[in-house]
C-alpha cells in the first residue's frame, strides 16, 4: 500500500467518524462568563433544579461565574431583566407569552418544571364555612407577587367560577416563612403558592385545597394538557448574541435534573440550604416527595405544553390573543436537547 493511498484512507476514516459522532465537537467557550440570573422565590422546589446546579457547583463547571438575585415573586424578577439588572430569568414559561403579547421577545431555552407545581388553598380559620370558589368574592388572597405565575393560577381559578380578578385583592407574601405568617396571622383569606409552603399548611390543617398543580394528573386536570412551568428565558436578542453562554446554562440546568433523577431525601436535605427547611425537616421532604414528578427530566418544553399555556392566559387576560402569539419564538429546545445528549438525561 502506497504512503498516498494510506493518508487518502486515513482521511476517509477520520471524515467518516467526523459524520458519525458530532456530538463530539468541543463546544465554544461562553460569550459572556459572568452572568446574573434574577428568580422570584429561589427557596421554592419550583426553582430546585436552579439551587442544585448552583450548589453542586455545575455553572462552574460549565465555565461560568453565575450570580443569583432572589426576589418575592417571578414578576419582579422579570422586572430586573428588563431593567437590565439581570441577564436571565429563572422563571415560569408564560411570562413569554405574556411579554409578546406587549411586543417583548423573550425566549425560554432550558425547563426546570413540567408541572406548575402550585396549590391553592382557603383558610380554615379564617373561611370556615367555604363552599365554592364565588365565596372568595371580596377577599384577599395571597400570591407570590402580583403578576406572578401564582397569580396567575389564582385568576384561572377565579374566572371559571365566574369571578374577575377585580372581584378579590391580590397580596404578595413570598415563597417561605412570609408567606406562612400571612396566612396564620388572618392578614389574607386564601393562597395561592408553591411548596414547601402549601404542604406546610395543608398539613397542620390551615388551608384547604381547592385547586392543585403539584402533579401531573392535577395540572392536566386544571389546564387540560401538559403545562411548562419554571424555565430559563431571556430577551431573544440575548440568547441570538449568547449562544454558548445560554448553551453552558442548560448544560448545568439539566446536569442537576440529571442529579435529581436519583436523589434520595437526604441527598437533597444535605444539599439545600438550611434556610429552604423553614424550620420542619419531615415537612420539607413531605413536600418533595409530593411534588418530584413535577420536576422537568431532560429540560426539553413537552410538544403541546405551550398550546396550553397560551389557551390557559387567552381564557382571562383579554390583552392575550391566541390568533395574534407565535409560540415558536417563545421557546427553543435546541439547547436543551444538546445538553440532554452531553448528559444522557
Amino acid at each position: 500500500m502506497t504512503r498516498a493511498s494510506l493518508s487518502r484512507r486515513q482521511f476517509t476514516l477520520l471524515a467518516a467518524a467526523a459524520v458519525a459522532a458530532p456530538s463530539l465537537r468541543a463546544q465554544g467557550k461562553p460569550e459572556k462568563t459572568k452572568v446574573s440570573i434574577a428568580v422570584g422565590g429561589k427557596a421554592a422546589f419550583y426553582y430546585l433544579p436552579l439551587t442544585i446546579a448552583e450548589q453542586l457547583g455545575y455553572f462552574k463547571a460549565e465555565g461560568l461565574d453565575v450570580e443569583i438575585s432572589d426576589f418575592a415573586g417571578g414578576s419582579r424578577a422579570l422586572q430586573a431583566v428588563v431593567g437590565g439588572s439581570a441577564d436571565v430569568v429563572s422563571g415560569a414559561y408564560e411570562h413569554t407569552i405574556n411579554l409578546q403579547s406587549k411586543n417583548q421577545m423573550f425566549q425560554s431555552f432550558v425547563l426546570q418544571g413540567r408541572a406548575p407545581q402550585i396549590a391553592m388553598g382557603v383558610s380554615t380559620k379564617g373561611m370556615p364555612g367555604y363552599r365554592g370558589v364565588a365565596d372568595l368574592r371580596g377577599r384577599k388572597i395571597g400570591v407570590t407577587a402580583p403578576g406572578s405565575s401564582t397569580n396567575m393560577v389564582a385568576n384561572l381559578v377565579l374566572s371559571r367560577a365566574g369571578l374577575k380578578a377585580s372581584d378579590v385583592s391580590f397580596i404578595g407574601v413570598g415563597t417561605s416563612a412570609g408567606a406562612l405568617a400571612a396566612l396564620r396571622s388572618g392578614q389574607i383569606d386564601a393562597m395561592c403558592n408553591t411548596d414547601p409552603v402549601m404542604t406546610m399548611l395543608e398539613q397542620k390543617g390551615d388551608v384547604k385545597i381547592i385547586s392543585d398543580t403539584r402533579t401531573l394528573k392535577g395540572t392536566q386536570e386544571v389546564f387540560g394538557g401538559p403545562m411548562p412551568a419554571a424555565c430559563l428565558y431571556a430577551p431573544a436578542e440575548y440568547v441570538q448574541k449568547h449562544p454558548n453562554t445560554c448553551q453552558s446554562l442548560a448544560n448545568a440546568i439539566v446536569h442537576g435534573l440529571k442529579w435529581l433523577q436519583t436523589a434520595g431525601p437526604s441527598d437533597i436535605i444535605k444539599t439545600v440550604p438550611e434556610s429552604y427547611l423553614l424550620g420542619d425537616r419531615a415537612l420539607y421532604l413531605a413536600s418533595f416527595a409530593k411534588i418530584r414528578e413535577a420536576i422537568a427530566i431532560d429540560g426539553l418544553l413537552p410538544d403541546d405544553g405551550p398550546k396550553t399555556a397560551l389557551r390557559a392566559l387567552a381564557s382571562f387576560d383579554p390583552g392575550v390573543k391566541e390568533g395574534k402569539i407565535e409560540l415558536g419564538r417563545t421557546f427553543t429546545n435546541d439547547f436543551a436537547r444538546r445538553a440532554k445528549e452531553k448528559f444522557k438525561a
